[in-house]
């Protein structure tokens, strides 16, 4: 018998966010992405909720393929303050290969809320096993034997790592 997790599912606009449900010492997340949009610190401010979750940041290829830059978390500041310093060049005081692409190429963004950091863990452990698998640094919440995961986007994304 499956059952809810409770607050594990924040539901802002469109209805996405991340939902969880337990089966024995298992869990399955849904994430529900927001809909990619261009990275436009203006645009950001005023659409971007300023909420906990998880977000990636895309660049386009000269083939007009998004590219992964970035596949974050965030709980202080929430996803509108990280995903808008991130994208900003101005911002970026530090890697100058990363200011190079945001000056550079076309960037992209899309995010998905939760209020739980272990959820966020969890969902982030996830995706870096799967398209990082040699990275060794991120940890799971530790709360469930196994972590199975689905994503639905309102547009068909298809990155190359």
């Amino acid at each position: 018998m499956y059952r809810k997790c409770k607050s594990f599912m924040v539901k802002l606009g469109m209805g996405y966010g991340i939902t969880a449900t337990e089966k024995n010492d298992d869990v399955y997340y849904f994430v529900h992405w927001s809909a990619l949009d261009k990275a436009d610190k203006y645009e950001i401010i005023s659409k971007v909720p300023s909420v906990a979750g998880i977000f990636e940041i895309y660049w386009m290829d000269e083939k007009k393929r998004l590219r992964l830059f970035f596949l974050e978390k965030t709980n202080y500041g929430g996803l509108r303050s990280e995903i808008r310093r991130i994208t900003d060049p101005e911002l970026c005081k530090t890697d100058d290969k990363v200011k190079k692409i945001l000056e550079e190429k076309e960037i992209w963004y899309r995010y998905a809320p939760t209020d739980s950091n272990k959820v966020m863990d969890d969902v982030l452990w996830f995706f870096v096993q799967k398209y990082f698998p040699e990275n060794t640094n991120v940890k799971h919440s530790g709360r469930y034997e196994n972590i199975f995961l689905k994503e639905s986007a309102p547009d068909k994304l298809i990155w190359v790592p």
